[in-house]
Formats: structure tokens, sequence, C-alpha cells
């Protein structure tokens, strides 16, 4: 087994110092909960007897017993989004496979699955990064009935994964396995794509020309097939061990992806105790396995948006993440992967090269994984190196590339494509901020340059529209987008913009406290801004002309301001109030923008345990 990277083991050692007190009270609760063993066997008999009224008289009859375990089904099915859909005839599948496997399931509960590609640009997208705590409280309370020895997750995209596990983790003496359901095949190809959008925006193509490009990118059942947030996701959970080894980007409607299924809801049943392989999530999630998470992100080119999920999944399990450590372990981890934003290729071509199995091989060689964790397919992460193959109507597994079947797509720890992974932390006069800059051409990382300043991205369009953008470089700052000012919507509306700015060799930059999505692509964005302009941040005070300087090289985002004169500036602009928040839902997130903690925190409305607000003495950048 190959040593760990110095700096690795070293994060990982510092990670696990700074979050010793509320890690061992996470461990405490879960393992209580888990000494009390199943609940159901301690329920009283009207309580049972509701528990169980609706099933058939099989299951009823194993459900009075407590010796096959019963797993809780919590799905995010809906039929308008291509990437949830599949997911209608999982549970009938995943049943009859946990009886087969000696169990029995029951559908938990629902949970909301919203689309940020539907609502990108819209009053909904307000509610995104909402949804994430919505769905880990609506997963808590599918799982509260304490009816259960184990949990299958069925989600996908942006907030829904993340949503889950964290819901999951508050249930942490529970095994839990999380069910893919693929992406879709490909289609139009994305730099296509991104061509005619372009053109959309410059006004060279019409509506049906961009409705035909969209509609034959995004075009079947299934995850988008770019590198977004959807797909880290996927390959995020697999790295985590939470996945069966080689399934996330198997495509929907293939005889592989339905074996795949039937053998998590085997696995599942195998991982409870009475299977004799118990592995609760919060066991497994742990301080190596959140830095393996890290790892895999950044040396996958994966996106900005794990930067707010990773912090607050770690915090579900009791571990204090930092964007401090991401920064750090992303100066070592080298960027293997060219998946678009990042490259032409899609998640399909990047599976056919060798996908997760040979980025964690690669990555195990070099010493940037943990290879001693758990998982749910055993312990060891050597496990997941391993390619799912068919055999017959079941799956096997057989030893995965070990070498790269495209170097244009996907590469060996030696032969990076860049040495470092991609994200950097930005510190400065203005607050910290993430930057992603794999997907950014060296020239284009550093720019200094007058800011041009918007209180809501459609105001950008309409400059953009009307010329005023044009014949200089500037820095666009869009600000009152944070967490507490709207819910932290996706910006990516204003890319093709500013992609236009940069093709005609303006220099171009954004800075924000919004979000820009997982589809961050060439145009050096500063985002994540804290602290938020709407809770009297700097960027509040930021006027149009004043000198910005975005370096995503030396980690700084600074103003040409003397810091006394930008403290006794006035704020100008405001966060949206009052009837302003009316429609479209919005009002009823007042609560959650009013308690909602800050981007670097992992812009959660979760309270932060008391033990993250001490001060515990460890050297940050041991």
């Amino acid at each position: 087994m190959t040593s760990p990277h110095p700096t690795v083991a070293a994060v990982t050692a510092r990670i696990a110092a700074r979050s010793e007190r509320t890690r061992t009270a996470y461990l405490a609760r879960i393992r209580a909960a888990a000494d009390r063993g199943p609940a159901r066997g301690r329920l009283a008999c009207a309580n049972l007897a509701h528990g169980f009224a609706a099933s058939e008289p099989a299951e009823k009859e194993a459900l009075r017993g407590s010796t096959k375990p019963n797993l809780a089904i919590v799905t995010s099915y809906n039929d308008m989004l291509s990437a949830h859909q599949p997911f209608e005839t999982y549970p009938r599948v995943l049943k009859k496979a946990v009886v087969r496997a000696g169990g029995i399931a029951q559908v938990a509960g629902g949970v909301p699955a919203m689309c940020d590609g539907i609502t990108q640009g819209r009053d909904g997208m307000q509610l995104s990064l909402f949804s994430r705590d919505v769905i880990a409280m609506s997963t808590a309370i599918g799982l509260s009935h304490d009816m259960f020895d184990g949990a299958l997750m069925l989600g996908v995209c942006d907030k829904i994964v993340p949503g889950l596990l964290i819901g999951a983790l508050s249930f942490g003496h529970l095994p839990t396995v999380f069910v893919p359901a693929g992406p879709m095949p490909s289609g139009l190809p994305n730099g296509e794509k991104a061509r005619v959008r372009q053109r959309y925006a410059e006004g060279k193509a019409g509506r049906e020309e961009l409705l035909a490009a969209e509609s034959a990118s995004y075009h079947s059942r299934g995850t988008c097939t770019f590198y977004g947030t959807a797909n880290s996701n996927q390959l995020i959970m697999e790295v985590l061990g939470l996945h069966l080894p080689g399934s996330s980007f198997v495509n929907p409607d293939t005889p592989l992806r339905d074996a795949l299924t039937r053998a998590a809801a085997a696995r599942a049943v195998a991982i409870t105790r009475q299977g004799g392989e118990h592995t609760p999530i919060g066991e497994l999630v742990d301080e190596k396995a959140v830095v393996n998470a890290c790892v895999a992100l950044l040396a996958s080119g994966g996106s900005t948006n794990h930067t707010l999920h990773l912090v607050a999944i770690a915090r579900a399990a009791g571990i204090d993440l930092t964007w401090d450590d991401l920064a750090d372990l992303s100066a070592v981890v080298p960027l293997l992967a060219r998946v678009y934003p990042n490259g032409a290729a899609d998640v399909n071509h990047f599976h056919a090269a060798g996908g997760i199995g040979f980025l964690v091989h690669t990555l195990l060689r070099a010493g940037l994984l943990h290879e001693d964790v758990r998982t749910i397919a055993g312990h060891g992460l050597w496990r997941y190196t391993a390619e799912a193959r068919l055999t017959g109507t079941e799956v096997s597994w057989e030893e995965g590339a070990k070498v790269s079947h495209d170097l244009d797509v996907l590469r060996p720890a030696t032969a990076p494509f860049s040495p470092d992974g991609g994200v950097r932390v930005l510190d400065g006069p203005l607050g910290r901020a993430v930057i992603k800059t794999s997907a950014v051409a060296p020239e284009h990382r550093v720019v200094t340059a007058p800011a041009r300043v918007f209180d809501h991205q459609d105001d950008l369009l309409t400059a953009f529209s009307a010329g005023e953008l044009a014949g200089r470089d500037l820095v666009a700052v869009v600000r009152y987008q944070g967490p507490a000012a709207n819910g932290m919507p996706e910006l990516h509306k204003v890319l093709p913009a500013l992609g236009i700015l940069q093709d005609r060799g303006q220099g171009v930059a954004i800075v924000t406290d919004g979000r820009m999505s997982g589809a961050s692509g060439k145009v050096p964005a500063a985002i994540h801004v804290t602290p938020e302009a709407a809770l009297g941040g700097p960027l509040a005070r930021v006027r149009d002309g004043d000198l910005i300087t975005v370096d995503a090289d030396a980690g700084v985002l600074s103003i040409d301001v003397d810091p006394d004169v930008l403290a006794r500036r006035e704020a100008t602009g405001r966060a949206p109030q009052g009837e302003e928040w009316a429609g479209t839902g919005r009002e009823l997130f007042a609560v959650f923008r009013a308690t909602v903690g800050p981007a670097d925190a992992g812009a959660s409305v979760f309270p932060v345990p008391a033990p993250f607000q001490e001060e515990v003495p460890v050297d940050q950048h041991a």
C-alpha cells in the first residue's frame, strides 16, 4: 500500500484534530442509537400496526418479527426531470431484490427534486440552494418512523444527493446505500451547444436554433452528460464508498444498470446488523473518507458547488472541513480529467476512457487517496478500481483499467493535464472567495480592471445588450446574491455574455457572492464571496470604477481603495425586501434567509454545533 502524500496526510490529521470533540460527540450519539437496535421491535402494538397496515400479508408477517432487516427507500422520483424519471420503477425492483436477499423494504418517503437547469435565471432558482436542507429534513422525516434497519437513497442531481446524505447522516447508525440512475446517452456535443448559446447571446441565432440545440443535448432519460454538480455528486458518492463500484455512469435502460440496481439492494441487506457486515453510514463517512471526496472532486475538475456541499456534509458527520483544507489539497492534487466544461468530452466518454475505476487507481498509486477506509462494498478503497460487468443477468466485478483508454479525456497522476486541481481560495480586502481555474486558460487567470457594479444579473445582461460593456476591460461585480440576500442563486445566465467579451479580447472577470454553477467555464469567476453584501460585506461598498484584481495564481481578491476609505463608505444597493419577495414560493423561505450560515460554513440553515464555535489550537497549515 502506497504511503499517503505528505499534504494529504497533514490535511487529514489537522481535520481530525480540529474535529475531535464534534466527531466524538457525533459517534457517541449514533452508537447509542445503534445499541438500542431496530426500534420497530420496541414499538407499541398500535404503532407497529400503523407501520405495516398497507403491507401485503407476507410483509406484515416479516415486519412482526425482528429477524429480517427492514430497509427504508427514500426517493427523489419525479417524471419531469430526466435524471430522476428512471426512479419511477426502482422501488418495485428494489423491494423484490431485498426480499430475495433475505430482507424487506418500504418506501419511507419522498424528497423534492428541482432542476437548476430549468430554474436558471428564474425566481425559482432562489429556492435551489435551500432545497438541499429541505431535502435533508424530508429525509429525516421519512426515517423518523424508526421502522428501519438500513436505507436505500435514490437521488442524482445538484442539491438532492447532498441533502439525502446530510439527512442520512442524522440517522448515522443506519447502514445506507445510494442508488444512482446513470447519465443519458451522449447527444449534441457540449462544445456545439455552448457555441449556439454564445451565438444566441450575440443575436446571431434565433430561439428556434437555440431550442433545437438544447433539445439535442438534453434528449432522454438520465443525467445531463456535462460534468456539473449532478455528475460530480455521482463521482463523489462512489469515491466515498456509498455507491457500488463502477455504478455511477452506467446508462439507464441497460441490462447492466438493472443488474447494478438489484445488486445495490442485496448489498444494503448484507451491511445491516442482521446481514452480518454491519456498516453504519456515520462510521463510514469519516475524516479520511471526506478527504478522499475532496481529492476526487479536485482531480476530476468537479463542481464548485461542492465547496459548499462538502463542508455541509462533513459537518453533518461531526467533521470540520474548511476552504483552506480544499485549497491546500488542490495545490498537490493534479487535474486528471477533461470533461465539459473543462474539455470537449462528456461523462460517457470519461466512463469509456476508464472512468472512476482508473481515477481511483492512479490516485491511490500516487498516495493521494486513503485506501484504508470502510465502504458499502467492504473494507478498502482498492475495491473501487474494479469494473462492473454483466455475467448473465447478474453483475460481477473484474479488474479495472490500469491505463487510460483516451489520454485526451483521462490521464494518470504521473502525466496530468495540470499539476494542481484547479480550485483556489482567494483572500483580500473584499473577503474570501472560491475560483475554479481548471477551465480557465492561464492567460485569463489574472485580471485587473475597473469594476462595473450590478445588484442583479439582469442588469448586467441589459448593460451588455446596450453595448455598455464593450471595448474595455472590466470586473463585473454582481452582489446581493448571497444566501442571506436571495438564497444564493446560480448566475450561469451571464456567462455567455461575459464569454463574448473575453473572446473579443477584453480582460473580463466576475466577482459575486452568488454561485456560478457546476458548469463554470472559461471566464474567471470569484464566487461565494463571504461576508456577503447583504450582511455588510465589503462588496456592498464597491463602486463603479474601483480597480479590482482577481488573481487566481496568487490567490488574491483585492481592490485598489484605501482600507479605511472603503470601510467608511456607505453601502449602496440592497437585497430584495418586503413585497419583492412575494411570489414563486420565495416568501415561504424567509426564515431560511434569516438564519442561513455563511458560504464558507456550507451555507446551511442548520445550527452550527457548539464545539465548532470554540477555538481549537490547531495549526491550520501544518
